[in-house]
């Protein structure tokens, strides 16, 4: 019964059946008709009262009856608006609309949410401040809030929503969440397996069981979509097996009663294992030779079945006819199942396809790189003949530029005829700007600060700028480099280097730093390269340099020579201003289907530079590269590296040491790329042991590394090679940008002439040598060495001392000393400690370290991580454990 609205009709009470009295039959007397003589709305606030008739279809002058009452009620329940609604004057026909609207939602609170945060959540509700509240809304909302935590495997979260009711028909809602325990698998139970173990298949699976040493993993909490997944890849895993009858017959997932915990269980049908039968392949393209074509195929007749090598041979065949132009080529396995046999014989159908020519390139997604720079490095034109290996050749290429997201890929679709496709290179562009920031402090040097700014695609046209700049107390540098790679739109590549390099290196006499040598480089370097062929290249260079090798004025004899036993002979030798005036090229060979993160191909370069065209210098050196990769599947890539190069001097070069090549031109090893040893850390070297006393009063060699002066002298020869195995990780690792890698490494930094070495005067030896003594045990010592202070003239000072007055000055000559006086004058010199010199490092025997790395995109750029161990190492090499570097992009 409605509010307001009496019963049209009464059943009359159950009772003994009577037999009515007669009556004359008479028409029936038709029901009078009622009309609406007025309409109206009472209780609305908000809402007008000619919308709330708007919902409804009752009107003044229309009839109406308990079935329209009734209908009316029911669309203002429809209108979600009103709390509550009834309608009286029913007898009357003065018919009233009496309602309550539903309150408006000042606030949506959420509590209790930590899992999941706010805004996340509110972005999934209905509900906001200033809607209408309802209660369905609000189950909605309830249902919803409860799936996004189903969705991160917590099915015992639960929402208890609540409204506080305000002043002016409004309300707060507040959902009380209480998130609960992560739901993990608890087990993974298989029934049916007979051939492969529950723990060889739970392997293949993405969701794993909840153990203590999964405590990081996501993998181990339930997902209704993994379990799905899960099973495609039992299925694939059998069928790569041979068993081409497997299938899953059930897979249930059941919640433990505290809701804490899943146990999965598969129920599964292995059925028998197969073999391939015959291999045929039935083409209707006539280029084709159909025994040859079979022949060549990977799988063989006797072979387990296996469904990957059927996928694979089909993308063959139909890149094998790619390469003969035919784009789309329709490959159609035919199975021939012999159960008695247990062989499964397959047919490759090829069916009868039109050559087909590309009738456009487009190219879309660049917005700074500009279209010529992309299609220039596409190997086909409008007008020629479809080829697959161009189309592959076209996409590594323009992935090893750099400026576009890995995966990039170049789709063929059909053209305008049968005989025309359309290829489409849609590029993601991303940063190709790189930039290296470093500062820090070191009691060595005081402030570092190192700042490498590269555009590897400067103003959109492929062009590459380098600024680098290098700033401490002993070391400033700066360098600029352009590179044009197709000058005047020709397949021409020219670029140019500028630079001037300050070094000033240092040692320690006790506690004392000072500087050593100083070392200006300035110069620049021009080159130009152009393609031999589609994978060999030329490239030549000029550079002109000045060197300037200075060392400071105490390292010098009064005559004006460089000590020796002071500076060290090998700094001595490096003395000097030279020029060096370089011609050089290098032939390469490149097939990488990746320049910056290659899976597939080889590099090969051989270089050589000939100093003499002009200048001071007169050397040849040379170089060998060569690297190979192999993508192994599953995101497994083995790379194999290898180097080496030797230096000559010619005659004619100006005299530089004992085998005629500076330091500055030969080779070092070292980080970075010989891991697990330090910058320099592998080689010929000198190194300089200072002595002290023992408790016994005896002269001992000082130990600890720090104490020891190590001066890397380079090498003429070198060698290294890397064997690297680069570890596929997760997807969400992948989505981080980590890319861990193994590998080993072994080389050497050797053929240099040892250098003379200072030692201990021998009897009668009075110079270039260490003065000698004897201590007051009677042990014959090494004594410091004493070099004298001169003047700016180049004349030798004195230090005289007034002991009466208390005064020591600096005199070009001593005055007389009276008899009998204190007063002393003595050469005004540098006093240096004595130290045993050691040459070190000078061999061919390979050293040998071990490590893990790891490549991240992290938040601050690139990020490269090392973790080397050093195995084998020669007496002087200086071992590193952990080496990192980080840059970012813009």
């Amino acid at each position: 019964m409605l509010s307001g609205v009496p019963a049209l009709a009464q059943t009359a009470p159950a009772g003994p059946k009577a037999t009515p009295p007669a009556a004359p039959a008479a028409a029936a007397t038709p029901a009078p008709v009622r009309l609406i003589k007025s309409l109206r709305v009472e209780g609305s606030q908000r809402i007008e009262p000619e919308t709330v008739l708007s919902y409804i279809k009752l009107r003044i002058g229309q009839p109406y009856t308990a079935e329209t009452l009734d209908q009316a009620l029911k669309d203002l329940a429809a209108s979600d608006l009103f709390a509550d609604y009834s309608i009286s004057g029913v007898a009357t026909g003065d018919i009233v609309l009496r309602v309550r609207e539903n309150p408006i939602i000042n606030r949506v609170i959420l509590e209790g949410n930590k899992r999941i945060k706010e805004d996340k959540i509110k972005k999934e509700i209905k509900l906001a401040p200033r809607q209408i509240f309802t209660r369905s809304a609000v189950r909605a909302d309830v249902a919803r809030i409860v799936e996004l935590y189903r969705r991160q495997g917590r099915f015992a979260a639960t929402v208890d929503p609540k409204m506080v009711s305000l002043d002016q028909n409004r309300v707060d809602i507040v959902f009380e969440v209480n998130e609960g325990p992560k739901s993990k698998v608890q087990q993974i139970n298989i029934l049916g397996n007979q051939v492969f173990t529950d723990n060889k298949l739970r392997e293949q699976m993405a969701t794993k069981q909840s153990r203590w040493f999964r405590l990081l993993s996501s993998n181990t909490s339930y997902d209704q979509d993994r379990l799905a997944y899960d099973q495609q890849k039992l299925r694939q895993f059998y069928l790569t097996e041979g068993y081409a009858d497997f299938r899953v017959t059930s897979a249930v997932a059941e919640l433990t009663p505290d809701k804490s915990n899943f146990i999965i269980t598969y129920v599964v049908e292995e059925g028998p294992r197969y073999k391939f039968g015959d291999i045929t392949v039935d083409s209707d393209i006539r280029d084709f030779d159909n025994t040859k074509l079979a022949a060549s195929l990977e799988p063989k007749k006797g072979d387990w079945y296996n469904a990957k090598l059927i996928e694979d041979t089909i993308d063959k065949l139909s890149q094998t006819a790619g390469l003969f132009g035919y784009a789309f080529t329709d490959v159609d396995p035919e199975f021939d199942k012999n159960k008695d046999a247990l062989t499964m014989g397959i047919n490759f159908h090829i069916a009868q396809a039109q050559r087909t020519y590309v009738e456009r390139v487009n190219i879309t997604g660049n917005t700074q790189t500009q279209d010529k720079v992309i299609r220039r490095e596409i190997r086909l034109a409008e007008g020629d003949a479809f080829n697959t290996f161009q189309v592959k050749r076209s996409q590594d290429r323009i992935n090893s530029l750099g400026y576009f997201q890995d995966k990039f890929e170049i789709k063929n679709t059909a053209g305008s005829a049968p005989d025309r496709v359309v290829l489409d290179a849609n590029v993601e562009e991303k940063s190709t700007g790189e930039l290296q920031l470093s500062a820090g402090y070191s009691s060595l040097e005081q402030f570092i600060i190192q700042a490498n700014i590269t555009q590897r695609n400067f103003r959109g046209k492929g062009q590459e700028l380098r600024l680098g700049v290098n700033y401490s107390y002993y070391s400033k540098s700066v360098e600029l480099g352009f590179t044009e790679p197709y000058l005047f739109d020709k397949n021409i590549a020219v670029g140019g280097d500028i630079f001037r390099r300050d070094y000033n290196s240092f040692n320690y006499t006790g506690d004392t730093k000072q500087t050593t040598y100083s070392q200006v480089s300035t110069g620049f370097q021009i080159r130009a390269g152009i393609p031999l062929t589609e994978f060999w290249a030329l490239q030549a260079r000029y550079g002109l340099s000045y060197d300037q090798v200075g060392l400071a004025a105490n390292y010098f004899n009064a005559d004006g020579s460089c000590n020796n036993l002071v500076a060290g002979t090998y700094l001595c030798e490096a003395l000097g201003n030279r020029v060096t005036s370089s011609v050089g090229y290098t032939i390469a060979y490149d097939s990488l289907n990746s320049r910056l993160r290659p899976t597939k191909g080889s590099r090969f370069s051989f270089s050589q530079d000939f100093a003499g065209l002009g200048g001071d210098v007169r050397y040849i050196k040379t170089r060998l590269e060569g690297a190979k990769y192999w993508g192994l599947g599953s995101g497994f890539v083995l790379s194999a590296v290898a180097e080496g190069g030797y230096i000559k001097s010619l005659e004619g070069s100006k005299p530089i040491g004992v085998d005629g090549v500076r330091i500055t031109d030969r080779f070092f090893l070292g980080e970075p790329q010989f891991r697990g040893f330090d910058i320099r850390g592998v080689g010929p070297r000198v190194t300089r042991t200072p002595y002290t006393t023992d408790a016994n009063g005896n002269q001992v060699l000082m130990g600890g590394k720090d104490n020891i002066v190590d001066d890397a002298l380079g090498g003429d020869a070198y060698y290294l090679g890397r064997l690297e195995l680069e570890l596929p990780l997760g997807a969400g690792a992948k989505e981080l940008g980590l890319r861990p890698s193994i590998y080993i490494q072994t080389g050497a930094l050797f053929d240099v002439k040892a250098p003379v070495l200072n030692t201990a005067c021998a009897t009668g030896q009075t110079s270039n040598c260490y003065p000698t003594g004897t201590d007051a045990n009677g042990n014959t010592i090494v004594l410091p060495i004493t070099t004298p202070i001169l003047d700016t003239n180049g004349q030798q000072q004195f230090e005289f001392t007034d002991n009466t007055a208390g005064t020591t000055t600096i005199v070009p000559t001593c005055p007389p000393i009276v008899a009998g006086s204190t007063n002393t004058c003595v050469l005004y010199a540098n006093s240096y400690g004595p130290y045993k010199e050691q040459y070190l490092g000078n061999s061919a025997r390979p050293r040998l370290s071990i490590g893990i790395g790891v490549n991240w995109n992290s938040p601050f750029g690139p990020l490269r991580i090392d973790l080397a161990k050093a195995l084998l190492t020669q007496p002087g090499d200086d071992p590193k454990l952990i080496t990192f570097n980080v840059g970012t992009s813009f």
